[in-house]
This record gives structure tokens, sequence and C-alpha cells, in this order.
């Protein structure tokens, strides 16, 4: 009901404000800290029954969605883009030559920065990406300010007939807040394409003329006296710079009713330069308080020098503030106080605690029963074995150099695959990068086995045209493609090879190896790696070939099957003989050493036997392929198992 107030997640209360600002077409590729905001439109598509009013999808990958989301909004229609930081690079090249062609309706381009970086490659700062393109951006301080601040870059892009970023951080978009729902404004129906007088292809005379016009629009954005989320407060010759969730940090630690202070909320870019300058008139110092780069705080000393204002500005610049990283509460309080010449808060008396016990070590690792695990095995001992054939280098009759694997990896689950006792990734750097790395490794040392890794999701999204490049060139190296019929590492979405929509609707079913065998890979292989003979044998047979080939391991995210049909696996204490083979192989954290088993277990002084907790297993049966002992055995009957062809995307 409209006026009540809901619980929401940030990128929950965004994903409303956009349907409440009339937003009429939504496309995304997911990713961490974005991804909830367009899952959240999808489910209010499906509530609301608005299949009708809104189309929203998972695209293929973000210039996709943004090329898409283009069309929309140059027929004049509200359309939204979501993605994460690294995802605009990605995106950069439609974005910058849609600046220079503009929109009839509006577009705003939902780029989640992750400081810390909690999951993600890089801490970059969106902010410099929006000055880079000349665009403007929105960068909301609250899940509740996200609601409405949605709709005015929304009404931005139309005013401007440009697209506009708007830039959530982690903690905006996974903070929850009591957001009050308001009416939807007024909708707009898209007047349509109109290809009349030829704006919408971008010629050389088109671009000079367009940035004429976007240095103004820059200037006047500047001026703009609205400035949807700035605002000042306070008084005082200190003064402190905010913008986004640091604001936050900052109310909480100066008082939200009467600062000791100057305040300055910066909520927008180009930063309002008439609420800027009446900020830095009076006072001596300012102190900058802002995640990743110092953008407010070059804008300012900026200012100060072009009107000679003697204010000495203090932030990541200067080291008062560090240059990376999260902002805490704790990491700024004891700096503003500082600075405000404060003295440090007090803790209440208290009968000190004993110190925590030491949390237990937990190291990222693939979840018990994850494919991607009997796939980096199979490949691991196939390369083990065929470096050890006779003749081989390093082999019984060969030379003293030890023939070398390299295994480029990429971006999903499977990175986790780096990690002891897999050590299955020796390189990864962004999305589809590993097929292609793995031929660059491959032209300077081309007598090295090199195999690249790769997830179904980032097939699609990027991994085909290094493929196409790899066959065209003549390259040579192992694809494997790690097919679990999912983008899994945020949240099981679906992608082209699923067979249905975002909205669940059935569809083609586009096949990997159908894709490979048109570019021209002529030798695939296609196998159950939770079958782990049969896994091995198809590396093997690709090994001693030349040119691109690929193995594509075809089984589903354990997320999808939690159980694999089977009750967990049990360990027989009786055949057991604790050599921790199965431990030291698989890495599963399913299974564990038998701590009750006594110092004498497996018939041998200090050994241990290993045991399975059942309440992570999903009876995979993979362990058992690797016990000598046989003492690794299934509750139930194993069903007979092959390809997993109806499960391949």
């Amino acid at each position: 009901m409209m006026g009540d107030k809901q619980l929401l997640m940030g990128n929950e209360a965004l994903a409303l404000g956009a349907l409440r600002a009339g937003v009429s077409v939504v496309a995304g590729y997911p990713g961490t800290p974005s991804t909830e905001i367009l899952e959240t439109i999808l489910r209010e598509i499906q509530t609301r029954n608005w299949g009708d009013r809104v189309y929203a999808e998972w695209s293929v990958n973000e210039k996709t969605a943004l090329e898409l989301a283009a069309g929309a909004a140059c027929a004049g229609a509200r359309a939204l883009v979501t993605m994460k930081q690294v995802g605009l690079n990605v995106a950069s090249d439609p974005l910058m030559s849609l600046n220079y062609l503009g929109v009839a309706g509006a577009l705003v381009v939902a780029a989640a920065d992750d400081p810390g970086p909690l999951s993600s490659q890089t801490e970059q700062d969106t902010r410099r990406f929006g000055i880079f393109a000349k665009l403007a951006v929105f960068d909301p301080a609250t899940p509740e300010e996200a609601y409405l601040m949605i709709a005015d870059a929304f009404a931005c892009s139309e005013k401007y007939g440009r697209p506009v970023i708007f830039r959530p951080t982690t903690r905006v978009c996974h903070s929850y807040a009591g957001v009050e729902i308001l009416e939807d404004l007024p909708r707009k129906t898209p007047a349509g394409f109109d290809k009349a007088g030829g704006r919408w292809v971008i010629f050389p005379s088109l671009t000079y003329r367009s940035h004429l016009q976007i240095e103004k629009d820059l200037e006047l954005l500047a001026e703009d006296p609205s400035a949807p989320g700035s605002r000042l407060s306070g008084a005082g010759t200190l003064g402190i710079a905010a913008g986004g969730v640091s604001w936050t940090y900052v109310q909480e630690i100066t008082g939200n009713g009467s600062p000791p202070c100057k305040l300055f909320k910066v909520g927008s870019y180009p930063i309002p330069k008439a609420l800027a300058l009446d900020f830095l008139r009076g006072l001596r110092e300012v102190l900058v308080v802002e995640e990743l780069d110092p953008v407010i705080e070059e804008e300012l000393l900026l200012l100060c020098g072009a009107y000679q204002l003697p204010v000495r500005i203090r932030g990541k610049r200067s080291g008062c503030m560090p240059r990376a990283g999260e902002n805490t509460l704790g990491l700024l309080e004891p700096k503003i106080r500082e600075f405000l010449g404060l003295p440090p808060r007090k803790t209440p008396d208290a009968r000190p605690l004993p110190p925590p016990p030491p949390l237990p070590a937990r190291p990222p690792v693939l979840c018990a029963g994850c494919p991607h695990r009997g796939s980096f095995i199979a490949v691991k001992e196939a390369a083990r074995e065929y470096r050890s054939r006779p003749g081989m280098a390093g082999g019984m009759n060969g030379g003293t150099d030890v023939l070398k694997t390299v295994y480029a990896g990429d971006i999903g689950c499977y990175t986790l695959g780096n990690a002891p006792p897999l050590d299955m990734v020796d390189a990864c750097l962004c999305m589809g990068a590993g097929i292609t790395m793995a031929q660059g490794i491959n032209r300077i040392e081309p007598e090295t086995l090199t195999f690249a890794f790769i997830g179904d999701s980032t097939f699609f999204h990027t991994g085909i045209p290094g493929v196409i490049n790899g066959v065209y060139n003549r390259a040579n190296s192992i694809i494997v493609v790690l097919n679990n019929s999912a983008t899994a590492m945020t949240g099981n979405q679906t992608h082209p090879g699923i067979g249905k929509t975002a909205l669940g609707e059935a569809t083609a079913k586009v096949r990997i190896p159908a894709i490979l065998a048109a570019i021209g890979v002529r030798e695939i292989r296609r196998v159950n790696p939770l079958i782990f003979p049969e896994a091995k044998q198809a590396v093997l047979e690709l090994l001693p070939l030349r040119g691109v080939r690929a193995l594509v391991f075809e089984s589903p995210c354990i997320a999808l099957t939690p159980s694999h049909g089977q009750k967990p696996r049990k360990i027989a204490p009786d055949k057991c003989s604790g050599c921790q083979v199965c431990i030291k192989t698989l890495g599963c954290p399913a299974i564990v050493l038998d701590t009750q088993a006594g110092p004498e277990a497996g018939g041998k002084p200090g050994g241990l036997r290993a045991a399975i907790d059942e309440a992570l297993c999903t009876g995979c049966g993979l362990c058992g392929f690797f016990c000598a002992f046989d003492a690794i055995e299934a509750q139930t009957a194993v069903p007979a198992a092959g390809p997993a062809g109806e499960a391949e995307g």
C-alpha cells in the first residue's frame, strides 16, 4: 500500500524507485553488489502482472544490456541498466558513444561500486568513469535516498537527453532500511523511434557538435540549483565534505542536530558549484570523507584555486584519509574527532570481558559436491600422467626439463580452484580473458600445456570471441568449459544455455558444444566431471593433439541439485587406512579428520581416519574414486550416470 513503510535492501529500494519513476525496459548482467536490483524488478513484474508494462532481461553481458537499453531510450522510453563497477568496463564502448548520440527518453546506468573490495577484481571508482565519459553521476547515501534519487536520475537524463550513471556502493546496496513507499509518478508513453533527420547515426560531424553541447550541459549541471542529494548544514571555520555512505558515518559521528562544524553532503556530480562555494567561504580547513578516489577533494581544491579561497583541504591526497578500502564508522570516528579537536570518545566503565576464542579458519572453498572439483582434478591428474609418459619431457626417456602446465582461470566460482589442494588457477584477469591469456602464454612457451577454464555463463559473456581468435590464428590450447547450467556465483541466474528467460519463459537453449563446433573447434569432448575415470580419459584424449580443442564438463550446480539424488556417503571405519588421500586430493569440506578415532586409528601410530560430515555431504560420489581401500560407501545405490546432456547449457 502507498504510504506504508517497508523494510528494504538498498538494491530493492532502488528497483522499486525505478518502477515508481516509470521505467519501461530493464537489462543487466548479474554481479555483486548489484544483482538484486534486476532480481527485484523481475519479481515485481511477476507479482504485479506487469509483463505488458515493463520488459526486463538478464542479457548476455553488460555491453549487450546497455545497447538494448539504448535502443529503448532512443525510442522514447525510460530504461535502466544494471551491473557492477567492472561491468561498466565491458559496457564502456557503447556508453562513451551514446553520450555523444543522446537519447530521446531517459537512460540510467546503475553501476554498483565495491569498496574493499568484497567480491571484485578492482576497487575502481565509477565517479571517475563519469568524469571520463562526461556524464552526470548520482551517489545515494542510504537505501531511502536510493529509492527517491533514482527518479531524479531519470528526470536528469530526460532533461538533458543523455545517459546518466547511478552509483550505489556495497553498503548502500546491501543495507536495509525502512522506506516509505510513495505513489507512482506520472508515467509517460514512449513516443517511438523517430528516424527522421538521421540523428541516431553517429558521424564525426555530429560528434564534434555533440561534444560542444556536452561541455555546455556539464556546466549547466554544475549550476543546477536543485542539486539532488546535496545540501549544507552547520556553521564554523572547520568543514567536512562527504558523499555516499560516508555521509551517514559523518552524521553519526558529528550528531544530526547541531554539528560542531559546517557540513557539505555531495549527492551528485558534477559537484554543485554554488553549494560548494557557499560551503568553502569562511572556512579555514576542510576534511573530505569519501570512498575510493579523491573526487570531492580534487573538486574542492580546484574551486579554492580558481576563486583564491585560503582553505586547507585535507583528505586522501594529503594523507589524512586512506587511499584504498571501505570506510567504516570505527575507521572514521577517531580521524573526524581529531580534526574537530574533540577528545576520543569515552567508553562506559564496565568489567573487562575475557578475550573471545579465536575464530576457526574459513578459507574460501568450492562447495561440497561442486562439479568443478571433479573437473579440476581430472585435468590435473591427466596432465600429470601425460607428462610422465615415456618420451615426454620429464618422463622416463625425456630430458631434464619437466613439461610445464599452465592453468588460466576466469571470473566465477571456479576461481576458488586456486586454493590448495587443487592449485588449478595460475592466472585470472577478467571475464573471458582466460582463453586468450592461455593463447598468449603458449606463443611465448610453445611446448607448455595451456588450459583455459571458463564457466558457461562467462563463455556466453565474453568467451566466444577468444575461441574464434584461437581457431583463426591457429593457437594451441585446451579450453575447458565448466558447464553447471547457471550463472552460479551470483545466485544461479539464467543465461542463454538454460532454456528459459529471466521471467521463466521457455526459450531456445543455446548449446555450447554446437557453438564450439560452428566456430571451427574440431575436437570436442563432453563428459560428466563427477564420473572421474571418464572425465580423466576425455582429457587424455585431447592432450596429444594440436590446435584449439575443447572439454565441456557438464553437471549442474550443487545449488540446483542439492543431493545429486543420493544420501551422504559414509566411511567404513574398519576399511579406512588413515592415508588421508581423499582429504589431500579433493579438499572437499565434507571430508574431515575423525578426531574421535584415537591415536592408533588406521592401524598405524599417530594416524587419523577420515570421516564424512553428513550435514555437508551431497552424495556426489567423487571421493569414492580416490579411495584405494573402498572405504567410502554409498548409503543408496548409485544410478547409472553419463554425460549430463540435458543439463548442458
